[in-house]
Formats: structure tokens, C-alpha cells, sequence
């Protein structure tokens, strides 16, 4: 683990009574304990509720492709126009993802709290759909979607910069995996749900649909405990230890005092030890050990220490992340993730349809066989990335990834190109767990570049892709003699690229560097041979000329 090596008095600030420093009162408690706190705090419960949270913004992303052409219909647009103009709003929603990102993501590190950007991204995802339900021209819906496109990016940024400031480092990939399954969770519920209702019930049940689901979001999300708040009540959920922090030296910088001024509860002041408290004069003392596996009364934890965030501007950065390989190259497989993915969208039912006849309904449940394998592949990468490291796992998810999109090519038999469907899904679905989990390990060993930068980069890459996907795929498959075999030859193309770009700079040591330090090894054992034994002939010459 790289530790970010630049501390001032300001990192400190907790340590010290108010008259040796700025003050702590951004640390004091609330009046009273908040309820259910261990639970609430939990990295299972934050994760279980980022996971609802994406779920949710794909569900109210995928929902209006079954019903918005009808719509669009009932305002007098043609049939073909309305098939263009439902894709233009996809699009809108991609364009305010996409220019929402790099604010939202510099406010979100700013903000003292990840409570308020979620909660104003989730009253707007909540806003936006009430607009598109009544909207009563198509300017409206356009503003509608784009602000949905702007809530959505509130919602991935915060929400897994959220779940990383709460999950222990060596867990990281594994809740993110978790997290991730909503990805597929939303997108296989949004569009058959979106039909459903709206055969049922008419136009504005899809849109009540997604409003409840948000609004029981938006109830989870004020249920959630953050780690800092957590801490200051003596409780960590990163070690689910308890811990006793901010009373014990806010009492021992008052004199005379053994009671908490607020509520009843009662405590030791702490005096801390000259090794708790570094020399703050001496440029060369190094900061307390960061263990996050310690936690007790008397000692800091890394925990206390990501309470105190300082963010740097925008453009320091963007020069950071440019210079790290690593985050650079997660952050194109995520753009090539975003394109994959949405590449195929307006291609795979028209080719569906042309080889085998397939409708809408079978079409449909084509797409769910190929989403459902997800469900299970991010969990487990994410689990396999914290054990064995982020480099094995994506190369291995790429490299099993690339023939089945050869074998998607024949057309021979539809259950065949069913299971190679599916089986592509699940391989290229469990790259983005380690690449997540890469991008908090970025986060982390960099001074100033917090998760929701990475994640906010994280989100543009990914926007751009999916705003990019559908057009490049529908452009190559109607204007190309064999549409769907170019793209699925453009598509493993793309994963060459990306498992040669894993394989040279993913994980803190890249399969590449292993390799030949391997190689090297392997040289200086062969050169060894003979120096050995010529060592065992002067042995045996020495012996020789000298009997015992």
C-alpha cells in the first residue's frame, strides 16, 4: 500500500486543543447517539445501498425505451421520427452525464458530507421524472433526460466514492462487485418492466414505478450512518471495532473535566503519548503507522486520519491522473467497457431478426440471458481481485472474453450464439470490478485526489462511451455489407487492446514486470551453472591435493 508521504500541521489538526490550533468543532458530536448506528454505518448496509442506488438509475434509464416512441407517437411524430427522436433522448441523457461529471465530481470532494450531493442528485432524479411524464413537447423531454443524465453521474460518483471511504482497503474489489450487480439488475428489470406497465396501466405507470424506487433510495440513503460520523460516536465500521477518539481529546484539552458536557455518558480524558502525537517541527518525522486492522482507545487508525479531506483544484488533478499509468489505462478500458456495451444495442435485435425471425418477446429474453451471467461474474471477480490482485483477474476476464466473439460471428445455430452471449457477458462484466477497485488504489496513493475524483473520471470515461457506442454501432452494422460481423471483429479488436494494456500496466506489479524480472531469474540461474561447477571442481582439486 502506497501512504500519501505529505502531512502539515493541518493533518493534525485533530490532535491538538483549540488553543494550539484551528478548531475541532467540525469533529463535536451531535446532542444525541444516533439509532441503530453499527448497523446503519455498516459496509454491508453502505453497499447494499450504493448497489439499489445503480440499480435504480439504470431502471429509470431503461424503463422509457419500450414506452417513449409511443409517446412521442401521441405528440404527432411520425413513426420513424419517433424511433430517431427516442434516440436522440438517450443521447441527452449521455450529454448531461457526460458535462456534469468533472463539477460534480470537484464538489462532492469538497463537501464536508457525501449525505448532501446524493440526496440534491436523487430529489433531481425524482424532479426529472415528473417532467418527463408530463412533459408536454419534445424541448421538454430533452431538458428532462439531460437532467437525468446530470442526477445519474451525482449518483456514481458520490455513491461509490461513498462506499470506499467505508470499506477496509483489502476489501475494496469484493463490495464494489456487489455494488456492481446493479448495473445488471436495473437494465434487466427497466425495459421488460417498462412494457409491462404501460401495456397494463398506460404512459405514466413506468414513470410512478421509477419515482417509488427512487423515493426508497432516497430513504436509504438518509438511513446511511457515514464512516466519520460513525467514529466520532466511538464506533468504526471499516474494523467494526469500537473506538474512542474525538471525546477523549477534546476532554484532555480541558482541564478539570470527566464528564461529556453533551448528554450523560462519561469517559476518561485521554492524555496522549509523545509516539501518538508526532513532532510537528520536524519536517522529517514521519506520520503515525496507518494500519486500518488497529483500533482501540488509545490509538489513531487510518480511520481518524481520512476524516481531515483536502482536495486539490481541478487542473492538479487532471495532471496527476495523467501521469499515473495506471489510473490511464482504467480509465480506457472503462471508456472501451461503455462502448462494448452499448455497441451492440441497436444491432443485436435487427440481426436477431434477420437470421432467425425473432420478435420483440424473444428478442428480450436473449438480452436476459446475456445479463443474468453478470450477476454472478462481478461479485466473484471483485472477490478474486482483493485475493490475488486486480492484474490476474482482469487479463484472465479478457483474455476468456475474446473467442466467444468470434464464435458470435456463425450462424449456425441460435442456442449457440445464445450461451456465447451469455458466456462473453459474464467474462466482460467481471472487468470492472478490478478496474473500480483500481482507481480507489489510485486514489489512495496519490496527495489530494480523492475517490470521487477517480470515480468522476471513472463516469466521464464511461458516459462518453455509451454516448458513443450506440452510434458507432448502428453506423458500422446499416452501412457495412456484413454489419454484425464487423462489429463483433471491431469488438475483439478492442479487447486485444485492452488485454495488452492490462497485461503491461494493471496492479501495483503488471504481469509484464513479472515476466521478466521472471526471465531475468531465469538468465542468472542459467549463468550460475557453470560458475558452479567450476567451484565443485576446485572443491574436489582442493580435496584432492590435501587428503585429510
Amino acid at each position: 500500500m502506497v501512504h500519501k508521504n505529505v502531512w502539515s500541521i493541518a493533518d493534525y489538526r485533530f490532535l491538538l486543543p483549540p488553543s494550539m490550533g484551528p478548531s475541532i468543532s467540525m469533529f463535536t458530536r451531535p446532542s444525541t447517539k444516533p439509532w441503530g448506528l453499527k448497523w446503519r454505518s455498516s459496509v454491508w448496509f453502505t453497499t447494499t445501498v450504493v448497489g439499489f442506488g445503480i440499480t435504480t438509475d439504470l431502471l429509470v434509464y431503461s424503463i422509457i425505451i419500450p414506452v417513449m416512441p409511443f409517446q412521442l407517437e401521441r405528440l404527432q411524430y411520425s413513426q420513424a421520427q419517433a424511433s430517431a427522436l427516442t434516440g436522440w433522448l438517450l443521447c441527452a441523457y449521455s450529454v448531461g452525464l457526460v458535462l456534469s461529471t468533472i463539477p460534480i465530481a470537484m464538489f462532492a470532494e469538497k463537501s464536508s458530507s457525501r449525505r448532501t450531493p446524493l440526496v440534491i442528485g436523487l430529489l433531481a432524479l425524482l424532479g426529472a421524472q415528473v417532467l418527463l411524464m408530463e412533459a408536454p413537447n419534445y424541448a421538454l423531454m430533452a431538458v428532462a433526460r439531460t437532467l437525468q443524465g446530470i442526477s445519474s453521474s451525482m449518483i456514481w460518483i458520490v455513491g461509490l466514492a461513498l462506499l470506499c471511504d467505508t470499506t477496509p482497503e483489502h476489501n475494496v474489489g469484493r463490495q464494489l462487485g456487489i455494488a456492481m450487480t446493479g448495473l445488471s439488475v436495473g437494465l434487466m428489470v427497466g425495459t421488460p418492466a417498462g412494457g409491462t406497465l404501460y401495456a397494463r396501466f398506460g404512459f405514466r405507470a413506468p414513470f410512478i414505478f421509477g419515482e417509488i424506487c427512487t423515493a426508497v433510495d432516497l430513504f436509504l440513503r438518509l438511513l446511511i450512518i457515514e464512516k466519520d460520523v460513525a467514529i466520532r460516536w466511538g464506533y468504526d465500521p471499516a474494523t467494526c471495532r469500537d473506538v474512542n477518539f474525538v471525546a477523549n481529546l477534546q476532554a484532555s484539552s480541558l482541564p478539570n473535566r470527566s464528564s461529556d458536557p453533551i448528554g450523560s455518558s462519561t469517559f476518561t480524558p485521554l492524555q496522549p503519548s509523545p509516539e501518538q502525537i508526532p513532532a510537528l517541527g520536524d519536517p522529517k518525522q514521519n506520520p503515525p503507522p496507518l494500519d486500518p486492522c488497529v483500533s482501540s482507545s488509545n490509538n489513531l487508525t487510518v480511520s481518524e486520519i481520512s476524516l481531515v479531506r483536502k482536495p486539490l483544484p481541478l487542473l492538479p488533478v487532471i495532471r496527476l491522473l495523467g501521469q499515473s499509468s495506471r489510473a490511464v489505462v482504467a480509465l480506457t478500458m472503462s471508456l472501451i467497457y461503455g462502448t462494448l456495451n452499448t455497441m451492440q444495442e441497436p444491432s443485436l435485435p435487427l440481426h436477431l431478426q434477420s437470421v432467425w425471425g425473432y420478435n420483440s418477446d424473444k428478442v428480450g429474453l436473449v438480452y436476459m440471458a446475456a445479463l443474468v451471467p453478470a450477476l454472478i461474474s462481478s461479485p466473484l471477480s471483485g472477490l478474486l481481485a482483493d485475493r490475488i490482485g486486480s492484474d490476474y483477474i482482469t487479463s484472465i476476464c479478457l483474455l476468456l472474453a475474446l473467442p466467444w466473439w468470434i464464435v458470435l460471428t456463425l450462424r449456425k445455430s441460435i442456442a449457440l450464439f445464445v450461451v456465447s452471449l451469455a458466456i462473453q457477458s459474464f467474462f466482460v462484466s467481471g472487468v470492472v470490478p478490478p478496474v473500480t477497485a483500481e482507481l480507489a488504489t489510485v486514489a489512495r496513493g496519490m496527495q489530494g485526489v480523492g475517490y470521487a475524483h477517480v470515480y468522476g473520471a471513472f463516469n466521464l470515461a464511461f458516459g462518453i462511451g455509451t454516448a458513443v457506442g450506440p452510434i458507432l454501432g448502428g453506423q458500422i452494422y446499416g452501412r457495412a455489407k456484413h454489419g454484425w460481423t464487423a462489429l463483433c471483429c471491431i469488438t475483439a479488436a478492442l479487447i486485444i487492446v485492452c488485454i495488452m494494456l492490462a497485461f503491461c500496466y494493471t496492479g501495483d506489479d503488471p504481469l509484464l514486470s513479472k515476466m521478466m524480472r521472471q526471465q531475468n531469474w531465469s538468465q542468472v540461474s542459467v549463468e550460475m551453472k557453470p560458475l558452479k561447477a567450476r567451484l565443485k571442481e576446485r572443491a574436489t582439486d582442493n580435496s584432492e591435493e590435501h587428503p585429510a
